[in-house]
């Protein structure tokens, strides 16, 4: 189950910095692409406001 970032995304980028498969790309707020992501968490764990959840 892919992760995917909500509208209370600061756009800090700090998941972007923590992601090991590049599945994060940089906007007004952050976007997870679920056929890359490999739902290991480390993006959830990355985010200062926890702005990342489960599909």
């Amino acid at each position: 189950m892919a992760h995917r970032i909500t509208d209370s995304c600061l756009a800090c980028g700090a998941c972007q910095s923590t992601c090991p498969v590049d599945a994060i790309t940089e906007g007004d707020i952050y976007k997870i692409d679920p056929e890359v992501c490999v739902d290991c968490g480390a993006c959830k764990a990355g985010c200062p406001v926890d702005a990342i959840e489960e599909e």
